[in-house]
């Protein structure tokens, strides 16, 4: 499977309790940080929830 780079690129402040838990469980949680995942069902759902919050590059 291919990898990708997700950086949180905007604030979780007002936003509901299920996309902040999103944004912990990817690894996220300040502003500019970035992890490296493996894509799969599960990952792209996340992405796909929180899509406005991040921004997500083939790594």
């Amino acid at each position: 499977m291919a990898k990708v780079k997700i950086t949180q690129v905007r604030s979780t402040i007002k936003r509901p309790k299920d996309q902040k838990a999103t944004i912990i469980a990817l690894g996220l949680g300040k502003m500019n940080k970035s992890v490296v995942k493996e894509t799969s069902p599960q990952i792209e759902g996340m992405i796909k929830k929180i899509s406005h919050l991040v921004k997500v590059e083939e790594a």
